[in-house]
């Protein structure tokens, strides 16, 4: 009932601006102004693929534009997760109740741009997907930009899906995947293909993340383990006032608040395939342990995983460190990842963000993610799902390729990574193009421009990955 009365509040608001735009209300973007864009995503919870994907949006789009003829704002939700993020765009603050802030805040811009990976599914949360389509809808009701910028699109229940259709069919969106484009293409909203935005990210020194681990315990010498474990079975997440009502009145279902009026999936299944899930990764670890020798570190790039970190942690004994996103800032987090030598992990950026520093990967996915990813590289065979009965004879198999198999899986990762660099460089053209259309007087580049040229910066290690793969 509660996702039903968001998604009838967001299609209210977009109906009512596209009648006070045609009534000649609103501000259009006028030749001279800056260009100001409003990004859309789940940013400020500590998720660090959700902070480093707007962080490479906004740099790259800075680049393309202009820095001197755009201004940026993102939305989050906690200012002090976000602090220093972001380089100088505005901060605005998304509240968990989001409707009233869409309508006011949307029509500040002359568009939007959708940077959440995630944006059009119900795997996590319909209030997520709602909030993206009412950002999107908005804009688009004023005739102004509406993109989605390295989205995914999978499964939607169907009254959001019928939003989708409908409000973003005057959007573009740059889909992550080809199996993203087909969902979107059968709701007839516009798509091209396109990758995700973290490849570029650069995070702190190797030394960094080299100390960290050596403060640790680590003896500079090992080679690293890095596991990264998520609840897999807890998702959706939905807003209930019944739970929040009985949450405040008695202290019930703790474990599975999620903050507010949202509440996690729970349940006795729920928690009896978390811990098998748990149990199967745990034992595969402690028997590669006792096979190779390893410094194994467990870290939860979200903050929400920390819990599965610690269980894992006391099941191999209790004296393996651990790495949350609650202590650890994106630049921090990215730089521990990219010193491990081996990585065994159930979040997408902890295998995407660790890939430009040719960490060999295995991947223990709950949807079409790290799968997408896994078969794009050709090592299908490093990919288990979270609810595989022989998670733990799989995993153990490929750790043992890991390690044996270094130099070939690097490979692989390298040439995936100038491949999406490329994509990357790509999407930066369809944006450009989309601007140009949207708004023929706003000033682009002129002349020849090479495909590096659609990028941010690169690092010199990005590079070396161009001159050794490309």
């Amino acid at each position: 009932m509660m996702d039903f009365i968001l998604e009838a509040w967001v299609s209210s608001l977009i109906e009512m601006s596209k009648t006070r735009w045609m009534l000649g209300k609103g501000k259009p973007w006028q030749p001279g102004e800056k260009l100001k864009l409003l990004f859309a995503g789940y940013n400020g919870t500590r998720n660090t693929g959700s902070d480093v994907r707007p962080e490479e949006t906004l740099r790259q789009l800075r680049h393309i534009l202009g820095a001197d003829n755009v201004a940026f704002s993102v939305m989050s939700q906690n200012f002090d997760l976000t602090r220093g993020y972001f380089q100088d765009a505005e901060q605005a603050h998304l509240p968990d109740i989001f409707p009233p802030f869409l309508s006011r805040e949307v029509p500040k811009h002359h568009g939007v741009v959708v940077h959440e990976g995630s944006a059009f599914k119900s795997k996590f949360a319909n209030a997520l997907t709602t909030m993206i389509i009412g950002s999107l809808g908005l804009a688009a009701a004023e005739n102004k930009l509406a993109i989605g910028y390295g989205s995914e699109a999978g499964y939607m229940d169907p009254l959001v899906a019928k939003m989708c259709g409908r409000y973003c069919k005057n959007s573009f969106i740059i889909t992550r995947n080809e199996e993203s484009r087909m969902v979107l293409r059968n709701l007839g909203v516009p798509s091209e293909l396109g990758t995700d935005t973290a490849w570029t990210f650069e995070p702190l020194p190797p030394e960094y993340g080299r100390k960290t681990l050596i403060d640790a315990g680590w003896d500079g010498k090992q080679p690293v383990l890095i596991v990264c474990p998520i609840n897999p079975f807890w998702w959706p997440v939905k807003p209930s006032l019944v739970k929040y009502a009985a949450r405040v009145a008695t202290g019930a279902y703790k474990d599975s608040h999620y903050r507010t009026v949202y509440f996690h999936k729970s349940g006795h299944d729920v928690d009896a395939a978390f811990e098998r899930y748990l149990t199967a990764i745990a034992r595969a670890v402690g028997a590669f342990r006792l096979k190779r020798s390893v410094f194994t570190v467990l870290v939860a790039t979200e903050a929400l995983d920390a819990r599965a970190c610690r269980r894992i942690a006391e099941k191999l004994g209790g004296a393996i460190p651990v790495f949350s996103s609650e202590d650890y800032d994106m630049y921090q987090m990215v730089s521990i990842l990219r010193a491990g030598h081996m990585m065994v992990s159930s979040r997408f950026h902890g295998i995407v963000t660790s890939m430009p520093a040719l960490v060999p990967s295995a991947g223990v996915t709950m949807d079409e993610r790290i799968r997408n990813l896994m078969r794009e590289r050709g090592h299908e065979d490093l990919l288990m799902n979270v609810d595989d009965p022989d998670l733990e004879s799989k995993l153990l198999v490929a750790m043992d390729r890991l390690s044996k198999e270094r130099e070939a899986i690097v490979a692989g990762i390298g040439r995936t990574v100038v491949k999406n660099l490329k994509v990357m460089a790509r999407m930066g053209v369809y944006f450009e193009e989309e601007v140009q259309r949207r708004y023929p007087e706003f000033p682009t580049r002129k002349g020849e421009w090479g495909w590096e040229d659609y990028l941010p910066p690169m690092s010199n290690g990005l590079k070396q990955l161009v001159e050794a793969f490309g």
